[in-house]
């Protein structure tokens, strides 16, 4: 655009200049490539190759029947009243005390069980069984993730996965039942029976 009487082109004022247009090359989001990654061979972790020496030699059947001779040991040691509760600690801090007598109160034992919490700090295990003692056992693991196992005369015969504690401490009343009261049993020997 030229002056009038100057011949000369003047400027532009900054808010009328033609913006850059964008390439990608000044746009720093847009990979160009050029940065290539060397593999290289890695040894294998510590950890994984030691789980591996570990568990090489592990024998499931023997353990199953070291944990149900723990659990019976500490059933024994405890020495629970018929529908009543023992406590075991095994950690030095405790399970909240409220949530002690909590869940004792959500369960609520029947006359025929008896039940013993192990206190490992920041979870428990509640183990309940029948008369005679071990028999038929019973065990709540109350953590992050809380699991349900059942042993009938050592064999383990029931697993359950819980989402949350309160759900798997509602279910433990009905496992209760099922495997400890006298219809229960019944009800197990004579399925057991037929087959």
């Amino acid at each position: 655009m030229a002056q009038p009487g100057t011949g000369h082109m003047a400027k532009k004022p900054a808010e009328e200049q033609p913006a850059e247009k964008p390439t990608v090359t000044n746009r720093w989001w847009v990979d160009l490539g050029g940065t290539e990654k060397i593999k290289s061979k890695r040894p294998p972790g510590p950890a994984g190759s030691q789980f591996f020496q570990v568990a090489h030699d592990f024998e499931q059947e023997r353990a199953r029947e070291r944990l149900t001779d723990n659990n019976l040991k500490v059933l024994t040691a405890a020495d629970p009243p018929a529908g009543g509760w023992g406590y075991v600690r095994l950690a030095e801090t405790t399970y909240p005390e409220r949530e002690l007598e909590r869940i004792k109160k959500l369960v609520a034992l029947p006359p025929y069980a008896r039940g013993v919490i192990i206190d490992c700090g920041r979870s428990i295990r509640v183990l309940v069984t029948g008369t005679p003692l071990g028999e038929r056992l019973l065990e709540l693991a109350v953590g992050e993730a809380p699991s349900f196992d059942c042993w009938v005369h050592h064999e383990w015969v029931h697993e359950a996965l819980f989402d949350d504690a309160d759900r798997a401490l509602r279910a433990l009343r009905g496992f209760i039942r099922h495997y400890l009261s006298p219809d229960g049993i019944a009800e197990y020997e004579l399925i057991a029976a037929r087959a």
